[in-house]
């Protein structure tokens, strides 16, 4: 009888682990799960669940106590611009995240891990890149000399080189992944933490036809947006490719202004509304993904347009307005 392969997903009861771990399922593994929460909107579907604070070295002892075939390391503090870029949750930022990677990291490379996947972010490319919103550089080889826009893009920078550090010093076979903009049913989409695809979905099916919603900025800031499923396949290939570790963009290249995005979501929902652009937290001016490296290392880019990926989360979280679904969102994994 065959060894099913093992996985440990870091972060399974956020929205991009709880999706992993079902795709994982899918493909024949054994997956054990880790977080502070369940996830909040559907059963987990690992075989061993966990509930614990990554920030627990003890804790991490007991999580990581075998050489998995695979581990996933999800675990952060995070959100949207709401969060991220409004100064007051910058000490909590680096320091949990921070904290669990060193935690994760050494004890993936005591118990001997046979490959190790980090979750990186666009938002550690240097801020001067990205102030055109119609032209951003964000090709990996741009990420230096480092400058990033907010302290949660310093933390993944500092993050990647600690795990490329135990690669080098200790042949931990690590996997690194910049996403950009993750978005799809299932995610977060009220709270504080939510994305703009989620806001925009929520706000627009609170909303009565005909009347106002409100956008941070004038709305000619431009992002790229990846649907979860594409996300899944980016992070597969590149642990299944047999020497390439990254860091690499795991993105769209569909690059749209935040107004046409909102326009999107409103042309789904069959609704006619009015922009009113407010003072708020924005990041940078444009960022989508350059996905040169990716199609050359991996043969394989996302092709999903936005639009599809937005029809299935605004009807997605248009029916948990429908069906007034209450949920407790607050987590740092």
């Amino acid at each position: 009888m065959r060894k099913l392969k093992t996985a440990l997903v870091c972060g399974d009861g956020g929205f991009i682990g709880a999706h992993l771990v079902k795709q994982l399922k899918m493909e024949g593994f054994w997956v054990r799960g880790v977080d502070l929460k369940y996830p909040p909107f559907a059963s987990t579907k690992a075989d061993d669940f966990i509930i614990g604070d990554l920030r627990d070295k003890d804790l991490v002892w007991n999580v990581i106590d075998q050489n998995f075939d695979e581990v996933y390391q999800l675990a952060a503090d995070m959100g949207g611009a709401g969060f991220i870029f409004t100064g007051n949750n910058d000490a909590d930022i680096m320091h949990n995240s921070a904290l669990i990677n060193l935690n994760v990291v050494k004890a993936c490379c005591v118990r001997k891990v046979k490959k190790v996947f980090y979750s990186s972010s666009a938002c550690i490319y240097p801020e001067h890149n990205q102030m055109n919103p119609n032209d951003p550089l964000t090709s990996e080889e741009s990420a230096y000399p480092a400058n990033p826009d907010s302290e949660y893009g310093w933390e993944k920078l500092f993050s990647e080189h600690l795990f490329l550090a135990f690669k080098k010093n200790y042949e931990l076979d690590v996997r690194i992944a910049r996403f950009h903009n993750v978005f799809g049913p299932e995610g977060t989409w009220i709270g504080g933490r939510e994305k703009a695809p989620a806001a925009f979905c929520r706000k627009i099916a609170e909303a009565e036809d005909g009347t106002m919603i409100e956008m941070w900025g004038n709305g000619n800031q431009t992002r790229s947006f990846l649907y979860i499923d594409e996300c899944l396949i980016g992070i597969r290939k590149l642990m299944d490719s047999a020497d390439f570790f990254g860091p690499v963009n795991i993105g769209s290249n569909e690059m749209v202004p935040i107004n046409q995005l909102a326009e999107m979501i409103m042309g789904i929902a069959g609704k006619n509304l009015e922009i009113k652009h407010i003072e708020g937290p924005l990041g940078v001016q444009g960022r989508t993904s350059d996905n040169t490296l990716i199609k050359k290392k991996l043969n394989w880019e996302p092709t999903a347009s936005l639009k599809d990926g937005l029809e299935k989360t605004y009807y997605w979280i248009n029916a948990r307005i429908q069906d007034n679904v209450n949920h407790d969102y607050g987590s740092i994994n």
